[in-house]
């Protein structure tokens, strides 16, 4: 099983903790592929952008706003702390890329095996 494979092995008994900890491997790992295997077809990803963040629903909509992201391989998302609450993961983080950062929060909603929906918020 190659490194893609390996972190979107979609397991429909997972815990939503391990879910989202597979789709956080696969982000920090930078490979697209692999974190977008974790999505559902009708996920939901709002971006931090300002005032209140850009909406985009499904895979291909979804990897365009990320592709960015992933392409810049010296930056870095760090899980500061996180907690799950039913289908929903909440976590606090900071994103690093040369020259700066920002800190932020994600609400992830899980179901069956897949994020559902990623909301995305940022301090500043």
């Amino acid at each position: 099983m190659g490194k893609a494979e390996e972190f979107a092995a979609v397991d429909v008994s997972a815990s939503v903790a391990d879910v989202v900890d597979r789709f956080n491997a696969a982000w920090g790992a930078h490979d697209l592929a692999a974190t977008l295997a974790l999505i559902s077809d009708d996920c939901v990803f709002e971006s931090t952008s300002p005032p209140d963040g850009q909406r985009y629903v499904g895979p291909a909509a979804i990897s365009t706003a990320w592709q960015p992201i992933f392409d810049d391989h010296a930056s870095r998302f760090t899980v500061e702390d996180s907690f799950t609450a039913g289908a929903h993961v909440v976590q606090r983080w900071r994103y690093d890329w040369d020259g700066g950062h920002v800190r932020g929060v994600d609400l992830f909603t899980v179901r069956d095996g897949l994020v559902t929906e990623k909301i995305a918020y940022v301090k500043g």
